[in-house]
This record gives structure tokens, sequence and C-alpha cells, in this order.
């Protein structure tokens, strides 16, 4: 074939396959942004549904419960309910008013989409409030302190679980934190023991009491919602028998593990330092006494730490231990 031709050709069939290349290229980047799209609209429904259940289940504590006995609870919620309660002002304004300085805050020391998400939960507390009524259920003083801030705390946890949150207390916790090193924990135990005095000077002492006893069963309620009622502990486990164990926790455990290089550090001067494998692997803490049950049988000797973890992500921790 004359050269000229033969060069041609060669162009033609370059252009060809760089065309088909980037044909593919964009329909495999197309394809995945459509796979992120549906995951993110996904996620996002989810988290909403989240929002609207703790809505409705923080409106059915504060008006079946709460609101009829003039309890309160901690945060921005129970600062709401006792201006209501000394003067009557209406409760949803008072939750929207008060906790639009925090959303600013989220917006600033979080990003916009918790802010946004924050703002939606607020002000469907608010509107759940004010049109959707629910039954008095009790008027037993125990009773609503302890059911009353179980369904506040449910609201609060699933709202939180939906990447928002129905009370502004948090936010101020987290900007307060940063900017004078207290803890997060510190400023909300601040803050709640601040509004309980306040309730027990213009209330009364037995309806601060009560209100406590509200907030700790909400606290509780929202640890259990997040946080679930499986919480995980990290295993760490040195031991001569390294394989064994590896074999056994995944096999007979059914879960991840993890090995880290390390040395013997119990030596005296001038002595080498023996290389060993250290075992690392993550549990329930209803597996504990299988674990320590299997760690005897292979060896007595070993040495196990266990920490609390608050929460995981991805590995073998969710998925049911393998069967034989």
């Amino acid at each position: 074939m004359n050269p000229f031709f033969r060069g041609v050709v060669d162009l033609f069939l370059y252009r060809q396959k760089k065309s088909t290349e980037l044909v593919a290229h964009h329909s495999y980047s197309a394809a995945k942004e459509v796979k992120r799209q549906r995951a993110f609209i996904k996620r996002e429904f989810r988290n909403s549904i989240f929002i609207i259940l703790g809505i409705l289940s923080a409106g059915f504590g504060l008006e079946s419960f709460l609101l009829p006995n003039k309890f309160i609870d901690g945060g921005v919620t129970g600062i709401s309910l006792l201006i209501t309660a000394l003067t009557n002002w209406p409760l949803p304004l008072l939750i929207i008013c008060l906790n639009i300085p925090f959303i600013y805050l989220g917006f600033n020391q979080v990003n916009r989409n918790f802010a946004f998400k924050t703002m939606f939960a607020i002000a469907g507390l608010a509107l759940c409030i004010t049109y959707v009524h629910y039954p008095i259920v009790t008027s037993d003083k125990l009773l609503v302190s302890v059911f009353g801030g179980a369904f506040l705390g449910a609201g609060i946890g699933l709202a939180m679980r939906g990447g928002g949150v129905l009370d502004g207390t948090e936010v101020l916790a987290l900007y307060v934190s940063r900017k004078s090193g207290i803890t997060i924990g510190d400023v909300i135990l601040i803050v709640n023991v601040i509004i309980f005095s306040a309730a027990a000077v213009v209330l009364s002492v037995e309806t601060a009491l009560y209100s406590v006893l509200t907030y700790l069963s909400a606290s509780k309620t929202i640890d259990f919602i997040i946080e679930g009622i499986e919480e995980y502990l990290g295993v760490t486990i040195i031991s001569v028998h390294t394989e064994e164990m590896r074999l056994m926790i995944i096999e007979k455990m059914g879960r991840g593990v993890t090995i880290y290089q390390g040395k013997r550090g119990f030596a005296k001067q001038g002595e080498k330092l023996h290389e060993m494998d250290i075992v690392f692997t993550v549990i329930t803490r209803l597996e504990i006494a299988k674990l320590n049950a299997e760690i005897e049988r292979i060896d007595r000797n070993a040495f196990v730490v266990m920490s609390s973890i608050k929460d995981t992500k991805g590995g073998m921790i969710k998925k049911r231990p393998l069967k034989h």
C-alpha cells in the first residue's frame, strides 16, 4: 500500500480508537455519577424519614406528658418549656425563636446541610405541636417524667440519626468547646444545671427534681437510639499463638481481624526485644463471654485489652457470625 494512504488509514483508525475510548470513559463517568446521585437520594430520603419520626416522637412526648404537667427538660427545649410555664407564651414560637442563633452557629461551625436539616427539624417540631393534637396519657408525675423524657429523647435521637438536631444546645456546646477547650459534655452539663436551678426557684423544687429525671430519661434514650443495643468493644490480644487467635476470630466469631507488628517491651537494658504479632478485632458486648472462652482455650496466658468504641463503619461488624 502507498505510504501516504497507509498513513491516512492509520490516522483514521487511531482517531476511531480514541473516540471509542472517550465514549467509553464518558459512559463510565456518567454511570458512576448516576450511581452516586441515587445513593445520595436514598441516603437523604432515609435521613428525612428519621427526622420526621423524631418530630412526631418529640411532639408526642411534649404534648402528652410534659406540657400538661408543666415539666421541663434540659437544653433549649427546657428553656422554652420553662418560659411557657411562666408566661403562657406559645411553645412553638419560643422553640423557633430560641433556636435561630444556634441554627446560625451550626451553619458556621458544622456545614450548610446540617443547618438546613436542623432548621427543618425545629420548624417541623413547632408545626407538629401547633397542628397535631396528641391525647394526654397520664398525670402521674413519675410516669410523666420517665416516659415524657423517653419519647422526647427518642425524637432528638432520631433527628440526630437523620443528620440534624431538635435542640440547639449541642451546637452551642460544640462552639464553646472549640473556643475554650471545655468538653462538650461539660458545657451541656453546665447549661442544664442552670436551667434546673432556675426551675427550682421559679416553679418548685419537686418539679425541678422530676425534670431532672425527665432529662436523664431523655439522655439514656438518645444514647440508645444513636448507639443501639450492641455497644462495640475494641479487643487487643497479645499472645504467642497469633495465628490460632486470628483463625478463631474469623471462623468462630465471624469477625474481621487486623494484625499489628510489635515488640515485647519487658526486657532488661541491652537485651533484644522480640518481635511478635498483635491481634486486634471489634466485637459487641454480647460476644465478650464467647470470645473470652475461646481465648482461654487457645492461650490462658494471653494478654487481652478491651476498650469501648462509640461507632464503627464497614468491615464485618454488622454481619452475622459465619456458620460452620
